[in-house]
């Protein structure tokens, strides 16, 4: 218990420490309230993200269901 504590307290004090540099930050100054907000196109690279997701997912279902099958036909011992 005493080990869990130390490393708690230990974490704790190292993420604020590490949060201070953060605060010294300057604003990025950003648009002006009430100005539009910029439009950001989907363009072909969120396109390719989404298909290669997709594959991805796709092949890890048959990955599953290949090892599935593999390990019904498996003879018993």
């Amino acid at each position: 218990m005493k080990s869990f504590l130390t490393s708690a307290l230990g974490l704790l004090v190292l993420g604020l420490l590490l949060n201070l540099p953060a605060g010294a930050q300057p604003t990025s100054g950003g648009p002006a309230p009430g100005a539009p907000a910029a439009e950001v196109p989907l363009d072909g690279g969120a396109s390719l993200l989404l298909a290669g997701g997709v594959a991805y997912g796709l092949k890890q279902i048959r990955a599953r269901r290949q090892a599935r099958r593999a390990a019904k036909q498996a003879p018993a011992m």
